[in-house]
């Protein structure tokens, strides 16, 4: 069960970093929606490596849509999409089997396991990522035929680099346009500067993506267990190399008072509206209309090319140095799996609104 996410929109990714292919059974899917395969593809192509800043792992990650679809639309039936891996090279992790290396989940695995896959990561690789990204184009177009809600994510920071963004205009145009994609242009020309520079030194870096989610309506999660942000940070957490999660202001907040931290309410023709956004637009875990902005930290790429300590699997000391094809900074391609995890927590509970309405009646 840990493999699948979501209550009305139920999706199960499967495959690991060097089998034949990644996938994913996305079940709940209302008929009728359309599916573009190519905006799939479009997806994955944003999240592929091979980019600039990247691993240089050659994938096409071209989606197979084999079942739940015809003539372009669902069919309300389980809807499953293959993405063949074609670039794996196993051997790159030979010398490395024996051994635990440091940041990995190579001995919490084989502690719970007993067994585990050692090429690149196995199930813990973010060549699982694929699967969510190609299921987050599905929920996308689930949400637009509920609501016009646009998702944008971007890099905010890099190491000590921090980005001025604005994320009521930000749009996906201005974070593609640089490879680190970071759509402010001075911070995005001093964050790929020090990724260069990290990976020449042999080492890696960590940071921050933001997400806003605009065009949410008032109204969805659920108290107490099923509040969006505890939901939004689930499906964030979860992701490789994700070591925190902020919801609205986030960390800033608690350094406030409640007076300065509240965000006052105006009138709005569809009920009151927020003057200003600290709360990330939730409120006891439901959507209070404003955008949804959430934060997530990602930790430095664990493989680097510098020499570490460890033991092996007899417990003998080892020193090694990290090999195979890495991201020196996994936050560039982090951005289209952020935007797919909101899409499916939306999109979940935009069917849970569906199948438990307010009620009309006088109280």
């Amino acid at each position: 069960m840990s493999n699948t996410f979501g209550e009305f929109l139920r999706l199960t990714t499967w495959g690991e970093s060097h089998g034949p292919g990644i996938g994913c059974v996305f079940d709940g899917i209302p008929a009728g929606v359309v599916i573009d395969p190519e905006e799939i593809e479009a997806a994955l192509a944003r999240r592929r490596p091979g980019q600039p800043l990247t691993s240089p792992r050659s994938e096409p990650d071209r989606p197979r849509i084999l079942s739940g679809v015809h003539e372009g639309r669902t069919l309300g039936t389980p809807l499953s999409i293959w993405i063949e891996s074609v670039d794996a090279r196993s051997e790159d992790y030979s010398r490395l089997s024996h051994l635990y290396r440091p940041g990995h989940a190579d001995w919490p695995t084989q502690a719970r396991y007993g067994h585990r896959d050692p090429r690149g990561g196995g199930r813990a690789s973010a060549r699982e990522t694929a699967a969510r990204v190609a299921a987050g184009a599905v929920a996308e177009a689930i949400l637009r035929t509920i609501a016009p809600i646009e998702i944008v994510a971007w890099v905010d920071r890099v190491g000590e680099i921090g980005a001025a963004v604005d994320p009521t205009m930000v749009t996906r145009a201005e974070v593609e346009a640089r490879p680190v994609r970071c759509p402010d242009p001075v911070a995005a020309q001093g964050m790929a500067e020090r990724i260069v520079a990290a990976q020449e030194a042999g080492d890696s870096l960590g940071g921050w993506v933001r997400v806003v989610a605009r065009g949410v309506p008032a109204g969805w999660g659920d108290p107490l267990f099923g509040k969006l942000k505890a939901l939004l940070a689930q499906g964030m957490l979860s992701l490789p190399a994700a070591v925190a999660f902020e919801s609205g202001d986030g960390i800033a907040s608690t350094y406030r008072t409640g007076s300065v931290n509240n965000d006052p309410y105006e009138p709005g023709p569809d009920g009151p509206v927020p003057t200003t956004n600290r709360s990330g637009g939730q409120l006891g875990g439901i959507s209070s209309g404003a955008p949804i902005l959430c934060g997530v930290g990602f930790k430095p790429t664990s493989t680097v090319a510098r020499r570490q300590s460890t033991v092996d699997r007899d417990g003998a000391p080892v020193e090694f140095e990290g090999t195979g094809r890495h991201d020196p900074c996994v936050l560039p391609r982090a951005v289209p799996v952020v935007e797919a995890m909101v899409a499916l927590v939306l999109a979940d509970r935009a069917l849970a609104r569906r199948a438990a309405p307010p009620s009309t009646h006088d109280s």
